[in-house]
C-alpha cells in the first residue's frame, strides 16, 4: 500500500510541477531547505538587535542600539540596525529636541541669568540646574517632582517627590543634592522664576550655603533646557507608559527610573555614549 501511495505522490508532484512550470528538484529542495550561512547570520543579528532593544526597555533607537552592539563585540552600522528594527517593527520613544534659539522675556532687575545657556562645565559640582514637573496618579491626582542635575555629567544628583508644589519641595531636592558635597560655595544653581525658587526660604538657603543663584528669563524654558529635557525624557520613557494607582507606586517608579536606569544605565550622546555615573566616576578619579 505504501509503495502505491509513494508512486501516487510522485505522480502528483510531477503533474503539479509540470503545471507550474518549475523543476521537481526545486520542489524537493524547498521541502528539505537548509538555511544558508548568510540567512543564519541575518537571523542571529536580528535576534541581537531585538534583545538589545528589549534589555533597554524599548527606550533606545537605532543609534544607541548600534553603539551598544559595537561595544559588546557585534560590529554593525546604524543603517543595518535601522533595517532590522524596521523589519521587526521595533520603535523607540521619540524625544523632541529643545530648540535653544528661542529668545523671549527677561530676568527682573533684582535677579540675574548667570548661566546664560552655557551648559558646559569643566568638572562636577560647578553648575547645577533644577526644576519642578507635574505627574498624575489616580488616587491623589497631581503630584510633583523636583529634580537637580549636575551639568557636567547630566546626573540627577538630588530630587524630591511630593503632593504639593512648595518651596519646601524645591529646597528638599537641593538639600538631597548637597548630601555628598563637602563644599557648595560658588556652585551656580540655575532655576526658573517660580515662586518656589524666589521664596525667602529658598533664597536664604542659597546665601547661607554659598550658591550663586541664576535665573531663567520669564517664560523661557530654553534657558533651563537640560533639566526640562530630562523631565520630558522621563515622561516619555516611563511616566506616560503607565497608570499609577497612587503616590507610593509612582514614587517607586521614579526611584527605579532615576537611580537604576537614567543615572547608571542610560547612555547619552552628549556624554560620548557613556552614562552619567561613568562620567562622574572618571571626574572623581581625575581629581
Amino acid at each position: 500500500m505504501s509503495f502505491i501511495n509513494n508512486n501516487l505522490n510522485k505522480y502528483t508532484v510531477k503533474q503539479m510541477c509540470k503545471a507550474l512550470k518549475f523543476a521537481r528538484s526545486t520542489y524537493y529542495e524547498a521541502l528539505v531547505h537548509v538555511p544558508s550561512s548568510k540567512e543564519q547570520e541575518y537571523k542571529k543579528f536580528a535576534s541581537e538587535v531585538k534583545q538589545c532593544f528589549e534589555e533597554n526597555k524599548k527606550r533606545y533607537g537605532a543609534v544607541k542600539i548600534c553603539r551598544k552592539l559595537n561595544d559588546n563585540g557585534v560590529p554593525c552600522s546604524i543603517k543595518r540596525v535601522q533595517r532590522h528594527m524596521q523589519h521587526q517593527a521595533l520603535r523607540s520613544v521619540v524625544v523632541k529636541k529643545y530648540n535653544h534659539k528661542a529668545n523671549q522675556g527677561k530676568v527682573p532687575d533684582d535677579k540675574e541669568n548667570v548661566l546664560n545657556r552655557n551648559f558646559k562645565a569643566e568638572t562636577i559640582n560647578q553648575k547645577w540646574v533644577t526644576d519642578i514637573t507635574y505627574i498624575h496618579v489616580l488616587k491623589e491626582g497631581w503630584t510633583y517632582l523636583a529634580s537637580v542635575m549636575d551639568l557636567y555629567d547630566r546626573k540627577i544628583i538630588g530630587y524630591a517627590y511630593g503632593k504639593s508644589m512648595t518651596a519646601d519641595l524645591a529646597l528638599e531636592a537641593v538639600k538631597n543634592a548637597c548630601l555628598n558635597v563637602s563644599d557648595t560655595d560658588g556652585i551656580i544653581l540655575h532655576s526658573d522664576l517660580g515662586s518656589q525658587y524666589t521664596s525667602d526660604l529658598f533664597e536664604k538657603y542659597m546665601r547661607s550655603n554659598g550658591f550663586v543663584h541664576s535665573f531663567s528669563r520669564k517664560g523661557n524654558p530654553y534657558d533651563n533646557a537640560c533639566i526640562e529635557s530630562f523631565h520630558s525624557v522621563m515622561k516619555k520613557e516611563e511616566i506616560y507608559l503607565h497608570t499609577y494607582q497612587d503616590f507610593e507606586e509612582c514614587r517607586m517608579a521614579i526611584f527605579e527610573y532615576i537611580e537604576s536606569w537614567y543615572n547608571r544605565q542610560r547612555i547619552h550622546s552628549a556624554l560620548g555614549y557613556k552614562t552619567p555615573q561613568q562620567i562622574e566616576d572618571e571626574a572623581i578619579q581625575a581629581a
